[in-house]
């Protein structure tokens, strides 16, 4: 984390998805084919709600370094624009979920 690299709140997303569609025998292709596409909706999803799914775009702010976190900090982008990539993220998944049909067991 805070490589700047693809957003945490889309890797959660995609983390839900492969415990819903993942798959689960290595013999299974058809489940690994279908986690690939749900994965590929979820990041073109994001990017089209965000702009991006890259951390560091979305910032605007290299966060590897201390200036572009003293930027975040400073202009308050993890605590009112990052709650807002959470937002966004969600909103791609349930899309994805409800366009499947299938449900989340817990």
């Amino acid at each position: 984390m805070r490589k700047g690299e693809v957003c945490g709140a889309c890797t959660g997303a995609l983390m839900v998805l492969g415990l819903m569609y993942g798959q689960f025998n290595k013999d299974d292709v058809e489940s690994r084919m279908r986690a690939n596409k749900v994965n590929v909706e979820m990041m073109n999803g994001f990017e089209e709600k965000s702009g991006s799914y890259i951390c560091n775009e979305l910032l605007g702010c290299d966060i590897r370094t201390e200036e572009g976190i003293r930027y975040a900090r400073e202009n308050k982008l993890f605590t009112d624009f990052c709650p807002k990539m959470v937002a966004n993220a969600v909103d791609v998944l349930e899309e994805i979920i409800k366009s499947t049909g299938k449900r989340m067991i817990m």
